[in-house]
């Protein structure tokens, strides 16, 4: 096997296990709360990643660097599936994944402040066009129908963007992408620590359905995606090879909320979807200098 074709099956699989978590967050809550729910899947993420770091020698944390962990833990993983679990609760599964998707766009505008990446005016026009779509999505039924799920899910965007920049800023100093993934995973364990009661009340009276997708956004969702991430991008000569990928999640997301919740999605997230999107790739295009 070729090793651009290991690359786009890895990139391939991380794009299936990240949309998995779409719908199926919203069927793990119909059992377990949003909290408890972030709070379980950042500790069965913590133990598989530290056993597939095992295999990946993986290294040891430097002491000084913990605090920088810590926070990305938090932006990456614990307030991240916070704000996400509760703006899925009343978001379809293509309208969070949309919204999600804005996260390389911010970044990049982050980037633009924090290191002198530059962006172009087509790529400025390009962030209006994007969040004027999420504005079609949030008013189409009429201004006073603003989705609260929406505002969640955009505040994940943005933690998540956060979670991003200190990762670049990680890697700068030493450390492999599953080093980040495993140690900041870890770090999200401390700041949902306040659910772990409600967690642990809420599993113990879990069926066998229930804990199972707890299992797979847990397994499959966090660590395994993940780790086939770092892998895709450590093999890549072009990070934007990889990146691209991330543009097929709204679409996955949206058939597999079709397949597991019966959704469909409405006029508003069609329209909204597709201006961001559309925005998206010419911004990955031809946004930047």
């Amino acid at each position: 096997m070729s090793k651009k074709v290991k690359i786009n099956l890895l990139s391939i699989g991380t794009v299936f296990f990240w949309s998995l978590a779409f719908p199926f967050s919203k069927v793990a809550m119909q059992h377990f709360s949003p909290y408890a729910l972030g709070f379980l899947r950042v500790c069965i993420a913590s133990v598989t990643l530290l056993i597939i770091g095992k295999f990946a020698g993986n290294r040891l944390p430097k002491v000084k660097d913990l605090g920088w962990l810590f926070l990305a833990g938090a932006c990456g993983f614990g307030i991240y599936l916070f704000a996400f679990n509760r703006g899925i609760q009343t978001l379809s599964s293509a309208s969070s994944s949309i919204v999600i998707a804005l996260t390389p766009v911010m970044t990049a505008v982050a980037a633009h402040y924090l290191y002198g990446e530059r962006i172009n005016k087509l790529g400025w026009l390009m962030l209006f066009t994007a969040f004027s779509g999420v504005v079609i999505m949030m008013l189409w039924d009429g201004a006073l129908s603003i989705n609260t799920g929406m505002l969640w899910t955009l505040g994940a965007a943005v933690v998540f963007c956060a979670y991003n920049i200190l990762n670049r800023k990680l890697s700068t100093m030493g450390y492999k992408a599953i080093e980040i993934v495993t140690y900041s995973m870890i770090s999200a364990i401390i700041v949902l620590s306040p659910f772990s009661v409600q967690g642990a009340r809420e599993i113990m009276s879990a069926s066998p359905k229930y804990i199972a997708v707890l299992l797979m956004l847990g397994v499959l969702s966090s660590a395994l995606a993940y780790y086939l991430w770092s892998l895709a991008l450590s093999m890549t000569e072009k990070t934007s090879d990889v990146t691209n990928y991330s543009f097929l999640t709204p679409f996955v997301a949206t058939l597999m909320g079709s397949i597991v919740l019966d959704e469909v999605p409405g006029m508003g997230t069609i329209i909204g979807g597709i201006v961001i999107i559309a925005s998206i790739i010419v911004f990955s295009k031809k946004g930047k200098i």
